[in-house]
């Protein structure tokens, strides 16, 4: 049996935490000092102290483990298989390490503000810096939430009224809204464990009283003691002269890089959205083929941009492992871009307090429902003031109906902080579920607001006369196959369309439109007026033809349909009466053209001269 020339895993370990417990004890000798000395100052630069040595042990555990190794490899290998790539830690270590951790190293934590004081689970060195140097967040424009008593939080609590009438602002004071509750930012950031106050743990909502709560509050020796260390804190990172000067600047610099980086991967999102290009394809690694638009910018800008350069060259060498660069990175860009969009818009909407919502319903591509919620205002934000629409969201539906519609429609402008009493318009399509007069999604918002009126879409109703009139009458819709008919053969082959274009050199056959009728009349006006050489066309294409289904078809279409009288008399009716509803459709056009222009859309009058006789 052999001998063991060098210790196990086991005992190594063993023998480092050993190692770990004696020098954390050396290291907090006088410890206590520092709770019970009088002076404020001393006691915030003892804490800040304990920061740094908290930094030390940890940074000393991370050598300690790459040590053993290290060792371990120069030794031959581990003992029974194992690995000793993790260290493992008894419980009291595996706790403290845990709370040194920041919430936002966390891969599953993403925190949609970390200035909100309910993101603050755990609070270490990083975090405690972060938002000391940008100071609390302050909620100003929001419609704060009332509780079951009428109640809630007023923006007023933020100043302090002295009995000689002077105002103080309560600097401290922090308003969660996720939590819809007030913290003391001090408190929360110095808190000891010994601090039993609301303000300072799980803040509070208590709107009866809360004026005598942040009094007798901000007058503790706790609130005052971390006031001061806060302060203390504050210019110290301000003047950059705290006691990890060199760590600090580095974080600077490592933050100020990121800032860059991100920057520049923002600009690419920004662009693939605007453009509405694909981000990804079957590959999503840097310099492989098939990693389509966004990899490929993002070379392409490390070729000039140090910046970037330096990012792909730490990516290429293994330095870092969270590169920005992932289809995760790339949808929370969008998702942020998207929410200050919305926000922006949101904004614009309660400045001008009355606003309109046009809706309308359609399936994607995933055979889902989905509605479309636009909102229409005065944009007062500019001069002159002008009308804007703007959209805001999808909204999925699963009930088409009328009471289905209108309680997604209720939820959307409640979830967006807006006011359906605020509606001052209406606008949808002809459907029986949104313009029905009783059970209709119009006729529930009357009920609830009866100044929203409703106005059906113009475009809709057009749309829906001639579509109506064309399938009323069977030689209509004869006369408009005949049309579809006669380009569905020219189309189908290079060969006919060549005889086309031999026999027809002005305008072009054109298909029929399914969603814009008035556009029709771009096909029947190259019938109409080329008649003629159109039905040359057929006739060449009858004796031409190797394909004896197009012979015959030219042949039918030549002989029995266009030298029809009946085809004839429907052709020109329907030119008239598609080319007054088109001239309607331009003059629409022109006329918004002509606001926006500043221009009064009317046609000058020629003066009449009367000469007498």
């Amino acid at each position: 049996m052999s001998t063991r020339k060098y210790l196990s895993g086991y005992e190594k370990l063993k023998k480092k935490k050993k190692r770990q417990r004696e020098e954390l004890i050396e290291s907090q000798k006088g410890a206590m000092d520092k709770f019970i000395t009088s002076k404020k100052q001393n006691l915030a630069e003892n804490l800040s102290e304990g920061f740094i040595n908290e930094q030390e042990i940890h940074q000393k555990e991370l050598e300690d483990n790459e040590n053993i190794q290290q060792n371990d490899n120069n030794e031959g290998g581990h003992d029974n298989g194992q690995t000793c790539n993790v260290t493992i830690l008894d419980n009291e270590a595996q706790n403290n390490l845990e709370e040194r951790e920041n919430i936002t190293d966390q891969p599953n934590y993403i925190p949609t503000n970390i200035f909100d004081p309910s993101q603050w689970k755990t609070i270490d060195i990083k975090l405690r810096d972060l938002l000391v140097e940008n100071g609390p967040i302050r909620v100003d424009d929001l419609n704060f939430p009332i509780d079951k008593n009428s109640r809630h939080f007023s923006t007023t609590h933020y100043i302090r009224k002295l009995p000689n009438g002077e105002k103080h602002d309560r600097k401290w004071l922090v308003y969660s809204k996720d939590l819809d509750k007030v913290f003391c930012f001090c408190c929360k950031l110095f808190n000891s464990k010994s601090n039993t106050n609301q303000l300072a743990n799980g803040g509070t909502k208590d709107w009866k009283n809360i004026s005598s709560i942040l009094k007798n509050h901000e007058t503790t020796n706790e609130h005052i003691t971390n006031m001061n260390t806060w302060i203390d804190l504050e210019l110290r990172l301000l003047k950059n002269k705290t006691i990890d000067r060199n760590v600090q600047e580095q974080i600077k610099k490592e933050k100020d890089h990121w800032k860059k980086v991100l920057l520049r991967i923002i600009a690419v999102v920004k662009n693939l959205g605007k453009n509405n290009l694909a981000f990804r394809g079957k590959n999503e690694k840097i310099y492989q083929e098939n990693n389509r638009n966004f990899l490929s910018i993002i070379e392409m800008i490390a070729e000039f941009d140090p910046v970037m350069q330096e990012h792909v060259q730490r990516i290429q060498h293994g330095a870092i492992h969270n590169h920005y660069l992932g289809h995760n990175i790339q949808n929370e860009v969008i998702q942020l871009l998207a929410n200050e969009i919305k926000s922006k818009i949101i904004k614009k909407i309660k400045e001008a307090k009355y606003f309109s919502i046009i809706l309308d319903c359609t399936p994607d591509v995933s055979h889902q429902e989905q509605m479309t919620l636009i909102l229409r205002c005065v944009d007062i934000s500019i001069s002159p003031i002008k009308i804007d629409e703007h959209f805001v969201q999808f909204l999925k539906v699963d009930n088409t109906s009328g009471k289905g519609l209108f309680n997604e429609i209720i939820n959307a402008i409640k979830n967006l902080e807006l006011n359906i009493n605020d509606v001052r318009g209406q606008g949808y399509d002809n459907g029986s579920n949104m313009k029905g007069k009783k059970q209709g999604v119009q006729k529930r918002i009357l009920d609830i607001n009866s100044k929203a009126f409703y106005t059906p879409c113009g475009c809709h109703n057009l749309n829906l006369v001639l579509c109506d009139m064309a399938n009323s009458c069977p030689k209509a819709i004869s006369f408009f196959f005949v049309v579809q008919r006669i380009y569905t053969l020219f189309s189908s082959s290079t060969k006919r369309w060549k005889i086309l274009q031999d026999n027809v050199t002005g305008l072009t056959l054109k298909p029929l439109s399914q969603t814009r009728w008035e556009s029709q009349i771009e096909s029947v006006k190259a019938i109409k007026f080329q008649i003629l050489e159109i039905r040359d066309a057929l006739l060449q294409l009858a004796k031409t033809s190797e394909d004896p289904k197009a012979k015959s078809e030219a042949d039918c279409l030549a002989t029995y349909e266009i030298e029809s009288f009946e085809f004839l008399l429907a052709m020109t009716i329907w030119y008239d009466i598609l080319f007054a509803v088109n001239s309607v459709s331009k003059k629409n056009s022109s006329k918004e053209i002509a606001t926006k222009m500043e221009i009064e859309p009317i046609f000058r009058e020629k003066r009449i001269i009367r000469r007498k006789k």
